[in-house]
């Protein structure tokens, strides 16, 4: 068999003309490609603009209405607090003050009772000398 360059130079060519279609086919793809991320980041944009921006500022509107509740929540639980702890306080030292006031004017009036009921037990007990107890053998 003799070698033949027709054959050769003709399947040369249908592989050019086959990488070629390739090249163009990723090509197109590439382009395709291309302009679907194009229309679906203007379909995102739109959604975004129309959808999601509105929603973030009420969103935002509702964030910074709570934090100035929570804000105004938290300084009168701090009042109330301290307004608590000063009267519990003020209950405290009054108590105190009035248990001291109070022993101190009765334990004049439980001091004179008991000098009292001493002196009358001594009147009211007769004195009976005692006798020398014997003791039985």
């Amino acid at each position: 068999m003799e070698p033949s360059l027709g054959t050769t130079n003709v399947l040369l060519a249908i592989m050019a003309a086959v990488s070629v279609l390739e090249a163009l086919l990723v090509i197109g793809m590439g382009i395709a490609g291309f302009i679907a991320y194009r229309r679906v980041m203007d379909v995102v944009n739109v959604l975004e603009a129309n959808h999601v921006a509105p929603a973030m500022a009420r969103v935002n509107a509702i964030l910074d209405d709570v934090k100035g509740v929570t804000a105004k929540v938290k300084e009168e639980t701090e009042r109330v607090d301290h307004a608590i702890r000063t009267t519990m306080d003020r209950v405290d030292d009054t108590a105190d003050r009035m248990r001291w006031n109070v022993r101190a004017k009765t334990s004049r009036v439980v001091g004179f009772l008991r000098g009292l009921r001493v002196a009358l037990e001594r009147l009211l007990t007769t004195h009976h000398p005692q006798q020398p107890r014997t003791q039985n053998p």
